[in-house]
């Protein structure tokens, strides 16, 4: 038997091996045999395996060379999946499905946010259900006023409903990462709160925003669009909010209140200072 290949470093690789947290990340993408799925990093196949039992076809994008052949020949029989050797973040995943599609996958850490906005983009998948650090999916996941609430927080729920589904300890892998790990659920939303051509803006201005948390919004508006305080206050005003909020405490939609009142008080053009 041909001995598998080690982790490696530069991708982030950390292979989970518990067969009942498999087994739980299947069954919260809930799967049909009507569904294809696109798997991000199947690595040695374990995930893989679960999804085929459940979905009607698989997609599984490797970006290790090395593991590309394991992969294809463990399940050359198998019509269902499909074995896409590159980068994730250079997939048009809507076109690989060539309809509608699921996604699942044990992300690498060091490009999660990267590849949970990448799979954001439209056409958006109707469900998704990721393996990420702990610490990213409290961010995910949080609501107003907790603690680890942010811009990622904002950016993502502002288009998808995010839940934290359940935690995975470091020995449910091999070899075990250094830090906890949670499983996530991101469905997209039917009413996002921001149109197409609004979400650059967004996300550039929430960013701006939880960086100057501390500040009260009048504040952050002056700040963000270079205004003198009556300019500021307009935008403040127009958008409904407390002029002494601070951005922790702001929902999605007061931020998509917020980017349209200064589109109308600043110029629709505006976009907010990096």
């Amino acid at each position: 038997m041909t001995a598998l290949p080690r982790a490696k470093k530069r991708f982030g690789q950390h292979f989970l091996t518990d067969p009942r947290i498999l087994s739980r990340i299947a069954d919260g993408l809930a799967s049909t045999r009507a569904d294809t799925v696109i798997e991000i990093g199947p690595g040695r196949g374990a995930l893989t395996e679960a999804l085929l039992s459940r979905a009607g076809r698989v997609i599984a994008i490797e970006v290790d060379r090395d593991l590309v052949p394991i992969l294809r020949s463990r399940w050359a029989d198998d019509p269902r999946l499909t074995v896409v050797e590159g980068d994730v973040l250079e997939q048009d995943l809507s076109a690989l499905a060539n309809g509608p599609f699921l996604l699942a996958g044990n992300v690498p850490y060091n490009i999660t946010t990267p590849i949970l906005f990448h799979a954001l983009t439209r056409p958006r998948p109707a469900r998704a259900v990721y393996l990420v650090q702990l610490e990213v999916a409290q961010r995910a996941a949080a609501a107003p006023n907790d603690e680890a609430y942010g811009a990622l927080s904002v950016n993502l729920q502002a288009v998808a409903q995010v839940e934290l589904l359940f935690r995975v300890p470091a020995g449910a892998f091999t070899p075990p990462p250094k830090v906890e790990s949670a499983v996530i659920r991101v469905t997209p939303r039917t009413d996002p709160v921001i149109e197409v051509d609004e979400e650059a803006p967004y996300r550039l201005m929430v960013q701006g925003a939880f960086g100057l948390r501390r500040k009260q919004l009048k504040r952050v508006v002056r700040t963000l669009w270079s205004l003198d305080a009556e300019r500021a206050g307009a935008v403040v005003d127009r958008a409904e909010l407390d002029p002494e909020a601070r951005p922790e405490t702001l929902s999605p939609s007061d931020f998509a209140a917020l980017l349209r009142a200064a589109r109308a008080v600043v110029g629709r053009g505006a976009a907010p200072l990096p």
